[in-house]
């Protein structure tokens, strides 16, 4: 079962030329630049914008083909738009149900107070939006979307006009979602640091057409894809928490058969967790240090180091076991240890350096 997308037309900036099959489950992240085709697409997949040469089929559905243009009230999906467009005159509760009395198969009773209750909306149901910060708007349009029943939920870029504290607070919610919801989600973003904490699949548009895809950790391995899309070389891990709280106020976390701790987080044991590592807090010793104040000493193999830049930064890529890392040294520090592709080294990460 997936989401097939087949589209090609013209745009005034760029043609989109789309051809992708994504899986019908976790949350598929649409990245790229500007006038990449993100927004095109997913009113495509939506049905808001008729493209004649298209097909779009999701399941045993067929949503557009040749033939048969089904329109957007007859695709059971939720739209999530940048901005959260309430109706000023209702009331956070009638604004949410607005679309639910439209639909044969909305959300009721348990189910309708578990997402309200996720968005943590319970104290907001009598107030008007603007009564409401614009995370809190936000919040309302998400349980509007969810209240429908989608079999898939589209969001484009549901955060882009909110500064980074609320954004950090629509994450949390986002995150609670995925976790408790089985909702597919096709979420839209320019922002890699939201793809890293939301995303399963990853897919990199560029004027209108897929440059890169596949599962997110994998699309991010990818030396091109970073020294491309981010300002600031980083890893990936997702590993597993084994210890929500140790001793020592640490969380302690199983990445294959490593163990990372980084500073306590609000975590359970069993939960998957993602660490996001910068390049340039990780460095290297040729030997394992015994008494260091580091935490994490990680044995890897250096599988290419980048040419030096003008400024005389190298990029190192490393690899531990099944998964792919990277540091960030000086050019001097790299002739000094003889670096060199297939050596065998340490990566030392200090706790507070790693981000979750």
């Amino acid at each position: 079962m997936s989401l097939q997308i087949k589209l090609n037309a013209s745009r005034q900036a760029f043609p989109l030329d789309i051809d992708l099959t994504l899986p019908d489950q976790g949350v598929t992240a649409i990245f790229g630049p500007s006038g990449a085709g993100k927004t095109s697409l997913l009113r495509a997949i939506a049905g808001l914008d008729h493209l004649t040469d298209g097909e779009v089929r999701f399941r045993d559905q067929v949503w557009q083909d040749g033939k048969l243009f089904q329109p957007p009230h007859k695709r059971p999906l939720g739209y999530v738009f940048q901005e959260a467009s309430l109706f000023p005159h209702l009331s956070v509760q009638q604004n949410i149900d607005y679309g639910r009395k439209r639909v044969t198969q909305g959300v009721t009773g348990a189910d309708y107070d578990q997402i309200i209750a996720l968005l943590g909306l319970e104290n907001f149901l009598s107030r008007r939006p603007g009564q409401l910060s614009g995370g809190e708007k936000q919040r309302v349009a998400i349980a509007r979307a969810l209240v429908l029943n989608p079999a898939l939920l589209l969001m484009d870029e549901p955060m882009a006009s909110l500064d980074s504290g609320r954004k950090q607070e629509i994450l949390c919610y986002l995150e609670k979602l995925k976790i408790s919801l089985s909702v597919p989600m096709l979420y839209i973003s320019h922002d890699m640091n939201e793809v890293t904490r939301l995303a399963d699949h990853l897919v990199i548009l560029e004027g209108g057409r897929v440059c890169h895809q596949g599962p997110l950790a994998q699309v991010l391995a990818r030396h091109e894809t970073l020294a491309a899309y981010c300002d600031s070389p980083f890893s990936l891990l997702i590993g597993r928490v084994i210890t929500p709280r140790n001793s020592h106020h640490l969380t302690e976390v199983a990445v294959g058969d490593h163990v990372i701790r980084l500073p306590q987080q609000a975590v359970a044991s069993g939960q998957e967790i993602r660490l996001h590592l910068a390049a340039k807090d990780i460095s290297l010793t040729l030997h394992e240090a015994i008494e260091t104040s580091v935490l994490n000493i990680l044995p890897c193999v250096i599988d290419q180091l980048d040419p030096s830049t003008p400024d005389g930064q190298c990029l190192v890529h490393l690899r531990l076991g099944d998964h792919q890392i990277q540091a960030q040294l000086s050019a001097y520090s790299c002739a000094y240890l003889g670096l060199h592709p297939g050596q065998r080294v340490f990566a030392q990460i200090k706790a507070i350096s790693l981000v979750h």
